[in-house]
């Protein structure tokens, strides 16, 4: 409840609005293909996380953190 008022009283419309607009400065976060983006690297870094897990050495987990970091830029670099 506190929440819900927070949203209506005390944010900028765009913060409840989902509709993507050409004027909004992270309007490509409402687009159905960055949220296809965003799900790729939430299953990327699930993977990653189990394999950090069953490896258990440090090196291998430091490793596996650079590259999945890395690899989450690359998939979701604003560039076509």
């Amino acid at each position: 409840m506190l929440i819900e008022w927070l949203y209506d009283n005390l944010m900028p419309a765009w913060v409840s609005d989902r509709s993507p607009d050409s004027s909004h400065p992270h309007r490509r976060r409402f687009t159905n293909r960055y949220r296809r983006k965003r799900e790729i690297v939430k299953v990327v870094w699930i993977f990653s996380g189990l394999a950090m897990i069953v490896l258990a050495a440090p090196a291998a987990i430091v490793a596996l953190a650079l590259g999945t970091t890395f690899l989450s830029f690359v998939i979701l670099d604003e560039t076509d």
